[in-house]
């Protein structure tokens, strides 16, 4: 295993391993240079860098898929890994509206209702604003 993949491996590890093995398993039978592509580049070169950490760099990706607002099962996946890695349900809904001024209303309407989702899955509750 390249040093790419194993770090790509560990931080995959940490964020979401679940997704991960799901993507993984999606694009096995007709992609699987795709799905190793994102272990190596995406988790192996760039989520692992330093400078911020993983809970830093999963809120923006969570800011980043809201104001696409084309990527809603990675949306899931990644407000599931910033609560994995140490963000609270407060720090992702704030990062979500945020988006609102940047990406428009209904992208962070749609990003605030995957936030949900992923927060009934898990039985979390957000706390009020401070």
């Amino acid at each position: 295993m390249s040093g790419e993949s194993r770090r790509g491996r560990e931080t995959i590890d940490k964020v979401n391993r679940t997704a991960a093995e799901a993507q993984a398993a999606s694009l096995a039978d007709i992609a699987p240079e795709l799905g190793q592509f994102i272990v190596d580049f995406a988790f192996g070169d760039v989520i692992s860098r330093p400078g911020l950490d993983l809970r830093e760099r999963e809120l923006i990706t969570v800011a980043a898929l809201t104001a696409l607002g084309n990527a809603r099962p990675q949306l899931l996946a990644h407000i599931a890994g910033a609560l994995n890695v140490g963000a609270t349900p407060r720090q992702v809904v704030e990062a979500i509206i945020q988006m609102a001024v940047y990406a428009g209303f209904p992208a962070a309407l749609n990003g605030i209702a995957a936030a949900k989702e992923v927060f009934a899955e898990r039985g979390v509750a957000v706390d009020p604003p401070v």
